[in-house]
């Protein structure tokens, strides 16, 4: 048991950067629908500069600035040009797809062992039963995934900048009114955003899914943008929608000794389900059900921020 649950922990940590990053960006009121091509480019970046360095912190730092340039060409597109966030996300998102396949054809199957993220175990704590195997013994990736998470709840819930964002996500004009700069906080948090998308890109070839393939993060960009909607653009709940996920790719990958004639549909199973879970929770009947009953509703559900979306200017 603790050591299937450390193994889902451990596979879910570059998803908790990469749900983190489009939460605060989404939070802010800007859509970064790149993160399919944008994930897959930043895991390239990430294990090439690592390769060709031999510095695994290097790689991280080269997936953080990917992530954060086509979060930045998100921004200016919709915050400067005003450009449909929508049409512009699915263009970098194709572009880097495209991209990552033409330059990682050099690296496709090379070894990644002396540059993957070392294991770092707590000491003392790494020694408690249960908890000790479950929590403590994984390496500095998962940790700070797990640290983002409850940081990131901490910040937006519990902080006067974290109330801003919310205001700029949620009526920009009243955040406007007093004397928040709009626009200027929706670049920072869509950059920063992709920043941690990046990072979460470079934690899949340096770590969870060590080398790099062809298309090696395939649909896990898509995947956490469904997460967010999931989790109601609440970290915490964000958070266990990553878990989860995590937790079906395991029984997926299980099940294959037990249906082995299902062997290429399991794999895919756990996508499938993730966007049955999100079509569920947008369903209109437990719409409905949300309204009449406001409390529960907003827990279960969670709102989108009301300006998501939509262009600010200024009057």
């Amino acid at each position: 048991m603790e050591a299937t649950l450390a193994t889902i922990l451990a596979a879910a940590a570059p998803l908790l950067f990469v749900t983190a990053g489009e939460t605060i960006s989404e939070k802010s009121g800007v859509i970064n629908l790149s993160l399919e091509g944008s994930l897959m480019l930043s895991a390239l970046a990430g294990f090439a500069i690592a390769f060709e360095t031999g510095n695994t912190w290097l790689g991280f730092g080269a997936a953080g600035l990917v992530g954060g340039a086509f979060a930045l060409v998100v921004a200016f597109s919709s915050i400067t040009l005003w450009l449909n966030q929508v049409a512009v996300g699915f263009v970098l998102a194709s572009l880097g797809i495209a991209l990552s396949s033409f330059l990682g054809s050099g690296y496709t199957g090379r070894p990644g062992g002396p540059i993957a993220v070392p294991p770092l175990e707590i000491p003392v704590l790494a020694d408690l039963p249960f908890v000790g195997r479950v929590l403590f013994s994984h390496d500095i990736v998962v940790y700070a995934g797990l640290v983002l998470v409850l940081v990131l709840w901490l910040f937006i819930y519990r902080t006067r900048p974290g109330l801003s964002l919310q205001g700029i996500g949620e009526r920009p004009h009243a955040a406007h009114a007093r004397g928040i700069a709009v626009n200027r906080l929706r670049y920072l948090y869509t950059v920063l955003g992709g920043i941690m998308v990046g990072i979460g890109g470079a934690a899949f070839t340096l770590d969870a899914k060590l080398g790099w393939s062809f298309l090696h993060t395939r649909n896990f960009g898509w995947i956490a943008l469904a997460i967010v909607i999931f989790g109601g653009w609440h970290p915490l709940r964000v958070a266990a929608g990553v878990l989860l996920f995590g937790f079906l790719q395991w029984l997926s990958l299980d099940l294959q000794d037990v249906f082995p004639s299902m062997t290429q549909v399991l794999p895919i199973l756990p996508f499938a389900l993730m966007i049955f879970a999100l079509a569920l929770v947008n369903a209109a009947s437990l719409r409905d059900w949300a309204d009449r009953h406001p409390r529960w509703g907003s827990i279960i559900l969670g709102d989108a921020p009301s300006a998501i979306g939509r262009h600010f200017k200024a009057e």
